[in-house]
């Protein structure tokens, strides 16, 4: 089973951004969406951002995602 879980965009290089998952910061390709920027929430997926959130739809999913921890 896969996640797609919230990130915080850290850094940007052309179709791909760092990303910082609750500490651990990954590869993600943005390539599927918008006007991504630094300081951005999205959902990643298999490694690509498939979604943007605001702030309160990222905080939320995140105080869920660690009560499941």
């Amino acid at each position: 089973m896969c996640l797609a879980i919230p990130a915080k965009v850290t850094a940007l290089d052309g179709e791909f951004a760092t990303v910082d998952v609750n500490g651990v910061t990954v590869r993600a390709c943005i390539g599927l969406l918008d006007d991504v920027e630094i300081g951005d929430f999205v959902i990643v997926h298999a490694g690509f951002a498939i979604s943007k959130l605001d702030l309160a739809e990222a905080e939320e999913a995140l105080r869920l995602l660690e009560q499941l921890m």
